[in-house]
């Protein structure tokens, strides 16, 4: 009887930790405005995010904290002057080769 409670317990935790909900989000809809409303946390988790995608498209293999916090700061900035601009296309734009 123990192993079977012990079975059915393990299965329902399995069970369980699949049917946690993922939440998606298309990052090309994002606009500066709800980038500029996100809480601290989240507006980090996505700036993480983005710099990733950006530095893995460009070709860099190294992570340089002084550098993200300069790009956060700027990109911060930008979108203050154009919350109507999508994330996306505004990032880009400004990383596209000249």
């Amino acid at each position: 009887m123990k192993k079977l409670t012990l079975m059915l317990a393990c299965g329902a935790s399995l069970f369980a930790a699949s049917a946690q909900a993922q939440v998606m989000i298309d990052m090309r809809r994002v606009t500066c405005a709800d980038y500029l409303a996100m809480p601290a946390a989240d507006a980090l988790l996505a700036s993480a995010w983005l710099s990733g995608w950006f530095n893995q498209k460009a070709g860099y293999t190294t992570v340089d904290f002084k550098a993200f916090q300069r790009n956060v700061e700027s990109v911060t900035t930008w979108c203050g002057s154009n919350p109507n601009e999508t994330l996306m296309n505004g990032l880009q734009r400004a990383t596209a080769p000249k």
